[in-house]
């Protein structure tokens, strides 16, 4: 692929990213917090993903698991953004595939997912401070 393939699949990354986002300030105005942490965890994926394009040419992997994407992309991160990837990759899973019990579900009230929503937030911004020019 030339160049500017690998950049329009880049830019295809990051609109994709944005879209997430704007969903998931959306859900949350709505007060479906769950499935807002959903799509904020989409946000940094495909985020992460244009990352891992932009440095590496090739595809990024189809995996969901943000702390390997990361990884993946060579990022050197902090103990404290590794586990906010981990973190957020349980969102993933746990609004996905809720318990029987909607643990995940009740303990998304709008005081702690919008907290998330700002640390997923402030990542993408430190993301785009040191990769995309």
């Amino acid at each position: 692929m030339t160049n500017t393939d690998w950049e329009k699949i880049v830019q295809f990354w990051l609109d994709e990213a944005g879209e997430a986002l704007r969903v998931a300030d959306h859900l949350f105005e709505k007060g479906d917090y769950s499935y807002s942490l959903f799509f904020g965890h989409l946000g940094i994926e495909k985020f992460l993903k244009a990352v891992y394009v932009s440095k590496k040419r090739k595809h990024a992997p189809p995996v969901h698991n943000l702390e390997r994407l990361a990884v993946e992309a060579a990022l050197e991160m902090t103990v404290q953004k590794r586990d906010l990837l981990i973190r957020v990759t349980a969102y993933n899973i746990e609004a996905r595939y809720p318990d029987i019990h909607r643990s995940f579900r009740e303990k998304c009230t709008a005081d702690f997912t919008g907290r998330e929503l700002n640390e997923i937030k402030e990542f993408i911004q430190w993301l785009q401070s040191i990769t995309i020019h």
